[in-house]
Formats: C-alpha cells, sequence, structure tokens
C-alpha cells in the first residue's frame, strides 16, 4: 500500500477508531485489515496530523480549569480555554503556545456549510501559521476589516492571511481590498454603497464564527494595528482623549464596553461590534499588555468563547471581584446583560487605569 494521502482519509479514520475507540493494538489492526503496522501507523500519523484525531487530557486538578470556570461566571463569556505556559519565558513563546491551542480548536468549530470571518494582526497570523488541514465543503472565509495603511493600498497582510486560511479547510477566499482607516468618513459612506463592496459587506454580516484577538497599545508583543504604520500621531493623541483601551478589527472601545461615540471609528474599515454580541465570536489574546482590552471586550460582551494564556488570564481576573456587564454603544444605556451600580463603578476604576497606562505608554 502507499504512503497515506487524501484519498485514504476513510481508511486513516476507520484505523483511528478501531485504536482509540476498540483499543486495538497496530497488530491486531494490520492483521484485520491485511496490511503491515506500518502502514497502521503511518495512518494513525496521517489522522493525527490532518485533523481527524485530537487529543484532550482532563485534569480536575488543572489550575487553568479554576481560572476557566472564574472567567465564565465573572464576565458571563461561553467558553474560556486558559493555556498554560512558563511564566519564566517571554510573551512570544506564550503566544505561541496560545495560538497553538486555538489552531486546534478552531478544527473542532469550523466545519461545512458556514461563514468566517477574520480579523487581521499579529495573533491571528500565528495562529495561520499553526493551522492542521482539516477539509471542509461550501466555506466561505472573508475578511472583516481592510488592511491598506496611508502609505500604501496594496496591503498583502490581511489577504494573505484570510488566503492561509481558506486553503486550509479547501474553502473560498474573500479579500476586503480597503483602507484600514478612511481619510474622510464620507469616502467611507460612498464605497460603502458600492455593489462590489456591498457583496463583502453582506457576508461579514452572514458569518457565523468571528475569529479575532484584541489590538492592544503597548505590549511585549506589538499589535499590527498599532505597529504597522495605520495610525498619525493625531490619531493616537484622539484615542488617548477618549480613554480607549482596545480594538477589535480596527474598531475601538473603552474600558466599559463603549464604542460607538469613538470618533475614530467613522473611519475605521471594521464592522459595527454589535455583529460580534450575536455570533460565535472567538477571541485569542496573549499577552499581559492586553488584559485591560480583553477585560474591557468581555465587558461589552463582545466575546463568546475567550483562548488565552494564564498569566494574563489571572490579571484579567485581579479587577474583576465582581460580574462585568456590558455597555451599550454610547456607553449610556442599559446593557443587553442586567447591568448595575456595581458594575458601573468597576468599570470606571478599570477605566482610569487603563487611561493612565495608555497615557504612559503614549
Amino acid at each position: 500500500m502507499p504512503d497515506p494521502d487524501p484519498r485514504h482519509e476513510g481508511l486513516a479514520v476507520r484505523v483511528a477508531k478501531l485504536y482509540y475507540y476498540q483499543r486495538l493494538t497496530t497488530e491486531q489492526i494490520a492483521e484485520e485489515l491485511r496490511t503491515s503496522r506500518s502502514t497502521v501507523s503511518r495512518l494513525l500519523s496521517w489522522a493525527h496530523e490532518h485533523g481527524l484525531v485530537e487529543i484532550h487530557v482532563h485534569d480536575p486538578a488543572e489550575h487553568p480549569g479554576k481560572i476557566e470556570a472564574l472567567l465564565r461566571e465573572r464576565f458571563g463569556v461561553r467558553n474560556a480555554r486558559v493555556v498554560a505556559v512558563p511564566e519564566s519565558t517571554r510573551e512570544a513563546d506564550w503566544l505561541g503556545r496560545v495560538a497553538a491551542d486555538a489552531a486546534g480548536y478552531l478544527n473542532t468549530v469550523v466545519g461545512s456549510d458556514c461563514v468566517v470571518g477574520i480579523a487581521w494582526g499579529t495573533t491571528i497570523r500565528e495562529v495561520s501559521e499553526r493551522l492542521k488541514p482539516k477539509p471542509t465543503r461550501n466555506v466561505d472565509f472573508v475578511a472583516l476589516n481592510g488592511a491598506g495603511t496611508p502609505q500604501s493600498i496594496d496591503s498583502t497582510f490581511g489577504t494573505d492571511l484570510v488566503q492561509r486560511f481558506a486553503a486550509n479547510y479547501g474553502a473560498r477566499a474573500h479579500a476586503f481590498p480597503v483602507p484600514a482607516f478612511f481619510d474622510h468618513p464620507q469616502t467611507k459612506t460612498a464605497l460603502w454603497r458600492e455593489r462590489s463592496v456591498r457583496r463583502l459587506l453582506d457576508l461579514q454580516q452572514r458569518a457565523d464564527v468571528l475569529v479575532f484577538s484584541i489590538g492592544a497599545f503597548s505590549s511585549e508583543v506589538p499589535s499590527q494595528v498599532h505597529a504597522g504604520g495605520f495610525l498619525e500621531a493625531a490619531d493616537r493623541r484622539d484615542l488617548r482623549r477618549e480613554r480607549v483601551v482596545g480594538d477589535i478589527a480596527t474598531v475601538f472601545f473603552r474600558s466599559d464596553g463603549s464604542w460607538r461615540d469613538v470618533a475614530l471609528n467613522a473611519r475605521a474599515s471594521g464592522p459595527d461590534l454589535e455583529l460580534f454580541r450575536s455570533r460565535r465570536s472567538i477571541c485569542i489574546a496573549s499577552g499581559t499588555g492586553k488584559a485591560q482590552g480583553i477585560r474591557a471586550a468581555l465587558a461589552g460582551g463582545f466575546v463568546h468563547t475567550l483562548i488565552i494564556d494564564e498569566p494574563t488570564a489571572r490579571l484579567v481576573l485581579d479587577d474583576a471581584k465582581a460580574p462585568r456587564h456590558a455597555a451599550s454603544g454610547a456607553g449610556t444605556k442599559a446593557s443587553r446583560r442586567t447591568g448595575n451600580n456595581a458594575a458601573a463603578k468597576t468599570g470606571h476604576r478599570a477605566r482610569s487605569a487603563a487611561s493612565a497606562a495608555f497615557a504612559k505608554a503614549s
């Protein structure tokens, strides 16, 4: 029998079931299938490499599990995955582990007949480099925001990411070839009326799954939106004045999750953050510099699933002694979750702390 290839997917699944479900040895499987033990081993390896087999270890005493429960309890997030990392290593190493965990998790989420929105960034690029091939049918990957800079509209950063994700799942890729930030809100409004752009915006709204990270003003691993030449000095001053603590897909928000009246968002190419409240929104974030932004995104109700390293998760919880509740877009109305005065006071303290950190970093 030749080396395993995609044509042997069915046989690889059969071998995996015999090995893991029925507990047969490779020798017993080889006898049953009338093949060699080496072929069985190659089929098992192929099944692992192509996402047909995943191994989960459930340790009741595992510390990250307790942190996951606290994140769910205090922020109302549906799913939390806390990745254990050695705190003595660099945050870049933490990011690598979180990205690997996220890549494996995505294979349990992305299936046939769905639309997946991708927000470009440093973290999502790391995830794309660790994807494991999984064949699907009738799947679309669409960019959630443009990646053009004031220096060049022909940026390949966002396009390459979407194409890499789509290729991994045998899906269709849809780039969004517009600036990350427009010079004038009127230009964005006019372009959004074009049929070709409207088609992409409609596809974004149809997304079943959204994959993104949190942009941070200052972190050991720089966020692409801040390090890639997308923002002018005047933009950064405006964000500091408006007490912004992070962004999702180039849409900025404050510590209470409010975003609608942040001036720069009128020129941003990313979607209205309301979209993230009603979808399976998967936030992948690593690094202590992102803690304020992660906490704000949780307060805003923008996160369905959070994948995060353990030290950063502890920092997120450190200033969350009581449950947070999503703020309205303008930061004044009651959230879709039950709001209360205690949450408002907590949000005010977090916003003040975030503003001080941002002012210091700037």
